[in-house]
């Protein structure tokens, strides 16, 4: 695949690039990261994206591996540090276009865990200390990807587009793994909605804050991030809001419970 390829088909540079303008874009690797303006606010923007020479092949497509993982880290950090002292965090969006963790020997072998963990710990250390943190799915959240780069924030906007899909592991391990094929696949999901890739199957879950039509343009985008970034400023630091919305009370009753029920053993 050639780079400009690549850069083509990344949804999650283009909306980068949309939000931010690209002045004043960092890029590390296949990371960047741009200050840009949301509403009356400077925020900051990071995204993973396509970099088919970078120094490990597994993380050629926009897969978070290694390098993404240490990368997001540091940046997140680099924003909780700058407004150490401020009363006003700034707030960070988290434009998530990511295939999947790199998967290879050397990643394994090297640690990627660690290198995801830093980049979940970053965000969710960047949410504790006030900061607004947004995930904006433009395109694929699979996986550890998206624990490494999304999942933390406090509150989830995806668009309704076809292309958009959330899972813990793509279509083809997943039918490996359960030895399905993907016709049995996609059938299932038709009754478990926690098996479904489509965004729509995800928001049945509870956990997204807005669910955008997939032709929202970006005044549109920039609107409602706005108000997600004040609804997230205003609201809890932790991620209770997942199990509290109408549809985590239908469709998640059952870890709510177990959730309960752990807490009453430990107080106990």
């Amino acid at each position: 695949m050639t780079t400009d390829t690549a850069q083509q088909q990344s949804r999650g540079r283009d909306w980068f690039t949309r939000l931010t303008g690209a002045a004043g874009t960092t890029r590390l690797g296949s990371v960047l990261s741009a200050e840009g303006r949301l509403g009356d606010e400077t925020v900051q923007f990071i995204a993973v994206v396509p970099d088919p020479q970078g120094r490990f092949p597994r993380a050629h497509a926009g897969e978070t591996g290694l390098e993404e993982g240490w990368t997001l880290a540091a940046e997140v950090d680099k924003v909780i540090a700058a407004d150490a002292d401020r009363d006003v965090k700034r707030p960070i969006v988290a434009v998530v276009d990511v295939p999947s963790q790199a998967y290879g020997h050397r990643e394994e072998l090297v640690g990627i865990h660690q290198a995801l963990a830093a980049s979940a710990g970053a965000y969710a250390a960047a949410r504790l200390a006030g900061h607004p943190v947004v995930a904006f799915i433009v395109g694929k959240a699979i996986s550890g990807a998206f624990l490494a780069h999304g999942l933390q924030a406090n509150r989830l906007v995806a668009l309704d587009d076809d292309a958009v899909q959330v899972q813990v592991m793509g279509k083809e391990a997943a039918a490996r793994i359960t030895r399905r094929t993907l016709a049995e696949m996609a059938e299932a999901a038709k009754s478990v909605p926690a098996t479904a890739y489509d965004v729509r199957s995800f928001a049945t879950l509870g956990a997204l804050h807005r669910l955008l039509p997939g032709d929202t343009d970006l005044e549109q985008a920039r609107e409602v991030l706005v108000e997600t970034v004040a609804d997230a400023r205003s609201g809890p630091r932790d991620l209770s809001s997942r199990l509290a919305s109408p549809e985590a009370r239908q469709a998640r009753a059952a870890s709510a419970e177990v959730r309960s029920r752990l807490a009453a053993a430990w107080e106990a």
